[in-house]
């Protein structure tokens, strides 16, 4: 039956160790800019953190457009329309980047506004360090969309292995960046700016340059680029709803942390610290949710709903495996981890706390609740995807949150609590949509 699949084992092996390594080096690095700009003081902490909100929410909406096209162009691909899957690559590439040069000139000109919007009145060295960050940070989104866009592309293709050396380069240019601008420059929140700027635009160049051949099963061709409206409605027929999520998600996610931000340093230097530990804890997850869009993508684009059932459970079933490995190494190691980074005693105490809501409850509910979704995104069900995830988020992470964390006074734990019940909810929705095969009426080419 092996040779019936569309993926073999080695197939899947070659698509999703890398992305796994590839995850796990972006996450590492990003624990590795905590500790480093932690040198700096907990109000540089502070401001990065909070900004790394915001980044978090731009570069989710970008990587919502590279998913539209990802999953575009992995139908295409199963379909064995090649000629289509290189012209939706082109169309995305242009269409993102355009978007991300108007999303870049906003945030430049009203960075404070932003801040202050979202963030209200915060201690005056935080903001500082804060707008510093946003505004380096902003000039390098439209390299971050080439990147995220031709790294799905590649994806789409099964070709991760030149995601992840591009990754490592891009990464090994970030934390040397951080080591010169930090301890030998002494540019605090801008020394770990600058060299992720210096990063991303390496590593958006790059991919974008070896998208352009023409050995590749999807590339860039020579010829003059024009707006295709009937391929750019289908990217943004999934990208669209998947954008307005995602952006929804990462905008609660900030408004969460706008409401921690009222606690006071400690909680928001805790709130940080714990955020990039448990960024560890969903390492295999991001990684499948990475996979599952390319492998489903192309089941449906093939038109065998057998084998968007068999892949599902398969990759679902390897992301609880190894979710609940790595957690419970995080776990088990979580005070020699959290003495890494030098704070306080308060906020070591709450960020441990923190971590063990987080990493606790993320063996159980993390896969269903964010990876299961982008099978459905792949099978073009995507309004329901939007509808049940921005429902849970303002009801539940952000409702609640306000109840417990504000109202009871548990202050950040009440907020983290918040978290686990909106995850709950997102299961039920989930995994009960799946069980009832609503999702087989969009199963087919966009």
């Amino acid at each position: 039956m092996e040779e019936k699949r569309l993926f073999s084992k080695q197939d899947l092996r070659k698509l999703i160790i890398p992305l796994l390594f590839e995850q796990a080096l972006a996450i590492t690095v990003g624990m590795a800019d905590t500790v480093m700009i932690s040198s700096v003081g907990e109000a540089a902490v502070s401001g990065v953190s909070l900004v790394d909100m915001v980044n978090n929410l731009i570069i989710s909406v970008l990587a919502a457009l590279a998913t539209g096209g990802a999953v575009v162009t992995s139908q295409f691909i199963g379909a064995n329309r090649k000629e289509d899957a290189c012209k939706s690559a082109k169309q995305l590439i242009y269409s993102a980047t355009l978007i991300t040069l108007v999303i870049t000139v906003a945030v430049i000109m009203f960075n404070r506004q932003i801040l202050l919007l979202l963030f209200g009145k915060i201690e005056s060295d935080v903001f500082q360090n804060a707008v510093i960050y946003l505004v380096i940070s902003a000039i390098s989104f439209p390299f971050m969309a080439i990147y995220n866009s031709s790294a799905a592309l590649f994806r789409s293709m099964g070709n991760a292995q030149i995601t992840l050396k591009v990754s490592v380069l891009m990464n090994i240019i970030n934390v040397a960046g951080n080591a010169v601008c930090i301890y030998g420059l002494h540019m605090g929140a801008a020394g770990v700016a600058i060299p992720s700027l210096m990063s991303r635009a390496v590593a958006g160049v790059i991919l974008y340059q070896l998208l352009k051949n023409p050995e590749n099963m999807i590339h860039l061709t020579k010829e003059h680029f024009r707006f295709d409206w009937d391929i750019i409605r289908k990217i943004l027929f999934i990208g669209i709803p998947s954008g307005i999520e995602n952006g929804i998600f990462q905008l609660g996610r900030v408004l969460v942390v706008s409401i921690i931000a009222g606690f006071g340093t400690v909680q928001i230097a805790a709130n940080g610290v714990a955020n990039s530990l448990d960024s560890m804890g969903c390492i295999v997850g991001q990684a499948m949710n990475l996979a599952m869009i390319s492998v489903i993508g192309r089941c449906v684009g093939a038109g065998d709903e057998g084998q968007v059932r068999y892949y599902t459970k398969k990759l679902l079933a390897t992301t609880y495996f190894y979710t609940a490995i790595v957690n419970s190494l995080i776990l088990v190691n979580l005070k020699w981890i959290l003495n890494i980074y030098g704070l306080g005693e308060d906020t070591t105490r709450l960020a441990y706390i923190l971590v063990m809501i987080h990493d606790g409850t993320a063996i159980l509910l993390w896969p269903s609740s964010f990876v299961l979704p982008n099978m459905l995104r792949a099978c073009n069900d995507v309004r329901f995807t939007m509808v049940i995830a921005i429902f849970s988020m303002f009801v539940f992470r952000i409702g609640l949150s306000l109840v417990i964390g504000v109202h009871m006074g548990m202050g950040a734990i009440g907020v983290w609590i918040a978290m686990v019940v909106d995850w709950i909810f997102r299961v039920v929705c989930f995994v009960g949509r799946y069980l009832s095969g609503s999702w087989r009426k969009s199963a087919k080419l966009v």
